[in-house]
């Protein structure tokens, strides 16, 4: 007789769309799990391989398939993403307008959302185990919901049910440690799983750096650059105006490139960029949407600016300074900085990780 063939563990999440972090997320789990099989999987099944990610899997097919296969929730802000948000940053871009037009802000919004997701969820990136048809191990690793106290109570509850039948829970800030504490919740603190990205793939960012559009930005600055991004939210021109001043000051002769860290809805925007590019002579704007050109961007740059905690966490994994005080940044980022400053951060994970994967599969 044949021996079984083992079964993959199910890394979800929201890697079904483009933001550096969910890009990355499954990149680093797969490395960590190797050589068990893996399974990248979302709420819809979505090919992200031309921007150096995964064919997603729909989370329903995929436990359909593989019914007792562990769960692992790869990370991310999951605890607090909505039905209406996650179902908005799925659409393709030419739908996005008319469908906010129609129902932001109306009670009907989630009605639509939980259509368009084929899910009843509030909470859909989190996994309760009742939604496992065999219940198999279910594991939060390293995620974030620094704003769950803040939001509706429905959605809050939700979150805290599925957290407390999970077999273990993994949060990267003190932020989201004390909202489950206070629910009676049981979570151990974790860095988020990018602070491995220099250390599991730093020769493939750097093999990036050789052509295309990162080469020719290092061609075109040989004084070295700031890589910059910023969320859309903030495209106002008083606070582009402010933006453009700060960048202005901070370059002393080095360039100025902006690049996307997301390009899903709510994201960031590229007309963003470019109206803000026009305001300082010689800034550039880098079109690539590639995970590895935007980790070899980042990790290339003199500093790093911007409002997206991966690219952050990325800078910081290369040693990348950081420059504060130009972009607003968000309650993520400001959790993140405040539990993490100084601290070894890959031994932390490391640590976390090995202790999770020995109570909850008994190996490491």
């Amino acid at each position: 007789m044949h021996p079984a063939k083992p079964i993959p563990h199910i890394l979800f999440g929201a890697c079904d769309r483009h933001n550096l972090g969910d890009l990355l997320f499954p990149h680093i789990l797969a490395q960590l799990l190797a050589p068990r099989e893996v399974i990248v999987a979302g709420l819809a099944e979505r090919d992200l391989t031309p921007f150096g990610g995964h064919r997603v899997r729909a989370i329903g097919e995929a436990l359909r398939a593989f019914p007792d296969a562990p769960v692992i929730h790869a990370g991310g802000e999951l605890l607090t993403c909505d039905a209406w948000e996650a179902a908005v940053m799925l659409l393709p871009a030419e739908e996005v307008p008319g469908v906010i037009a129609r129902y932001d802000g109306r009670p009907e919004r989630l009605v639509w959302a939980r259509q368009f997701l084929g899910r009843a969820d509030r909470a859909p990136y989190c996994l309760g185990k009742s939604q496992s048809p065999q219940y198999g191990a279910v594991v939060f690793n390293g995620v974030g919901g620094v704003d769950l106290d803040r939001r509706d109570a429905a959605l809050r509850e939700e979150v805290l049910a599925k957290l407390r039948v999970a077999d273990r829970v993994g949060v990267r800030d003190r932020a989201t440690l004390a909202h489950l504490a206070t629910a009676g919740i049981a979570a151990t603190l974790m860095p988020d799983p990018a602070v491995l990205t220099a250390e599991l793939f730093g020769e493939r960012i750097r093999e990036r750096v050789e052509n295309g559009e990162v080469a020719a930005v290092r061609a075109a600055y040989p004084q070295g650059f700031l890589a910059v991004q910023f969320a859309c939210s903030l495209g106002d021109d008083a606070t582009l105006a402010r933006i453009a001043a700060g960048l202005a000051r901070e370059a002393a002769g080095r360039g100025l490139v902006f690049f996307r860290a997301g390009a899903a809805p709510w994201h960031d925007d590229l007309e963003v960029y470019r109206r803000i590019a026009v305001r300082l002579p010689g800034a550039r704007v880098c079109e690539s949407l590639n995970v590895w050109d935007l980790c070899a961007l980042i990790a290339f740059s003199a500093g790093f600016i911007g409002s997206s905690l991966h690219g952050r966490i990325v800078a910081e994994a290369f040693g990348v300074p950081v420059i504060e005080g130009i972009v607003p940044v968000g309650p993520k980022v400001a959790a993140w900085r405040e539990t993490w400053a100084g601290c070894d951060m890959v031994g932390a994970f490391r640590a976390a990780w090995a202790a999770m994967l020995k109570s909850v599969f008994g190996n490491t």
